[in-house]
This record gives C-alpha cells, sequence and structure tokens, in this order.
C-alpha cells in the first residue's frame, strides 16, 4: 500500500495532462473552432475587392491609353480593348512640348522634394532637441499654418512673387515650396521618439549641434525622410493649381497643365490624355516601390512619442 500511493499520485498528473490534451483535440473540431480561418478569408476577399475598388480607375485610364479613338468614344463603353495600339504614347511627343513638360516637373517636384527635406528637418530638429524660449509658440504657428487652406494665400503669393519678376519661371514655382508645416511637424514626431544616448554621448565627444544633427540624426530619421520625400515628390508632381497660376507658357509649365490642354471646350483627345496621364504616374510608382519599405517603417514609428 506504501508503494501503490506514490505510484497513484505521480500517474494522476498524466492523466490529467491526457484529459487537457483530449479536450484540445475536441474544441479543434467543434464547429466554432474554424470560424478565425473562415474570418480571415472573409478578410482577405474584402480587401482584394477594394483593391480592385481602389485600382479600377488606374486599369481603366491604363486600356484606354491602349485603345484607338473610335473605341474610346464608342456606346456602351468596354474595360478591354477591342483593338490594341500604341498611336497615343508616340503622338504625345509632338502634339505638346511633353519632354519639356516632364523636364520641367522633374525639376520642380525634384528640387521642392529636396531643398524641403532639408529645411523641414532642420526645424524639425530645432524643435525636438533644441529647448529655446518660445518654441511652444513656433509649433502652435506651424500647426495654425497646417490647417490654413493653400488658397488662402494664392493670390497674396502671385502679387509678392510677380513683383519680383518671377513669374513663368521655375524658380517661381519652386521657392514657395521649399518648407513645408506638415514636413517639419511630421519629422518633429519623429525625432521625439529617437533615443537621446547617442546625440548625449556625441556632445560629450565634442560634436557641434550641427554635426550631431547631420551625422547622428539624419542617419536614424532615413525611414521618415523617405516617407515625408514621397509625401513631398507626389503632391508636387502631380499639383495643377499652383503650376497653373504661376506660369502661362509651355517653357515653363508642368505635366498637370500640360495635360489639361487636351480638354477642349468640345473635343477631348481622351486617347493622348490617358497616355500622358499612364506616363505622368510612372516616377511615382517608381519612387514608391524603391521605398515602399521605408515607408511602412516611416509611418509605423512616427508619432510614437
Amino acid at each position: 500500500m506504501a508503494i501503490s500511493e506514490p505510484l497513484a499520485r505521480t500517474a494522476a498528473p498524466a492523466d490529467r495532462n491526457d484529459v487537457q490534451t483530449e479536450a484540445r483535440s475536441r474544441s479543434r473540431h467543434r464547429p466554432g473552432a474554424e470560424m478565425p480561418k473562415l474570418v480571415k478569408v472573409l478578410l482577405i476577399l474584402a480587401g482584394v475587392v477594394i483593391s480592385a475598388a481602389m485600382l479600377l480607375p488606374v486599369i481603366w485610364m491604363f486600356f484606354t491609353a491602349l485603345k484607338p479613338e473610335s473605341d474610346i468614344v464608342t456606346y456602351p463603353p468596354t474595360l478591354w480593348p477591342r483593338q490594341l495600339t500604341l498611336e497615343h504614347f508616340g503622338e504625345i511627343w509632338t502634339a505638346i512640348p511633353f519632354a519639356r513638360l516632364y523636364l520641367n516637373t522633374l525639376i520642380f517636384a525634384g528640387s521642392v522634394t529636396v531643398i524641403s527635406l532639408l529645411f523641414d528637418s532642420m526645424a524639425a530638429y530645432a524643435l525636438a532637441r533644441l529647448p529655446f524660449r518660445g518654441s511652444g509658440v513656433v509649433l502652435v504657428v506651424i500647426l495654425l499654418l497646417l490647417m490654413l487652406p493653400f488658397q488662402v494665400t494664392l493670390i497674396p503669393l502671385y502679387d509678392m512673387l510677380s513683383g519680383m519678376g518671377l513669374t513663368n519661371t521655375l524658380p517661381g514655382l519652386i521657392i514657395p515650396r521649399i518648407t513645408n508645416a506638415f514636413g517639419i511637424f511630421f519629422l518633429r514626431q519623429f525625432f521625439l521618439s529617437l533615443p537621446k544616448d547617442l546625440e548625449e554621448a556625441a556632445r560629450v565627444d565634442g560634436a557641434s549641434e550641427w554635426r550631431i544633427y547631420w551625422q547622428v540624426i539624419m542617419p536614424l530619421a532615413r525611414p521618415a525622410l523617405l516617407t515625408l520625400g514621397l509625401f513631398h515628390f507626389q503632391y508636387n508632381w502631380n499639383d495643377l493649381l499652383w503650376p497653373l497660376i504661376m506660369s502661362n507658357d509651355t517653357s515653363t509649365a508642368t505635366l498637370p497643365t500640360g495635360l489639361a490642354l487636351f480638354m477642349g471646350q468640345h473635343v477631348t483627345e481622351y486617347g493622348m490624355l490617358m497616355a500622358g496621364a499612364v506616363l505622368s504616374t510612372l516616377p511615382v510608382i517608381v519612387f514608391f516601390l524603391l521605398i515602399q519599405r521605408s515607408f511602412v517603417t516611416g509611418i509605423a514609428t512616427t508619432g510614437m512619442k
């Protein structure tokens, strides 16, 4: 009897484990256990449907650029071309100075992106890392500018640039965009999430504030800088209102204003308009594909603190 009791006690946990294992196996075969997998499938299907709905205008634009003009205006319209043609992609280069418009847009959007990233990051570093009197007031002013519509300052800004002789010039397009309230706030939030140990160690080693900003903070802020760079590049690449106001000459016009020439009062050349739109979206798509990992990281880590 003295030997059997310890054996019973040691056997009890094993029996208990067997019961729990059997209970888990039964729970897996219950009808409700398959619900998470069903929910996952439904979520994937919903994502595919929503993505297809959002991409439908882009798909329609691409296929319309491959249709002859007679096929585009037929009713009822069809998504898939009855006849494929590339004539619109060749005609657009001679119908308007497309190469010049493309170059102007690259200079405008690229210059604004690079210069704005520099100035936005400098201002954001000062607000996030350099305590000074009135920093809270400066931040409030930046937030107020962020909420102010661009159209409010459009006419005074045009009058000022016209008085300086900068209308119909690329510098006149670029200079008012060299800094951005959203960019300053965005980078400030990212800088606040960075640890201060590295910059404090750099200060102990005698590094100046400029060296800390350029060699310590900027490499760490690469995801946020690429994300903000994509925002700046995309916004200025697609902007129509500001180049339309500032330039009435095709030598300094950008792609959106050039493509608007195909929208006549009575006749719209849909084929060349869609071909130009397809070609104009390529740089933005390539830019996003190159930085998509940094883009997700920058969005996920900005504003953590």
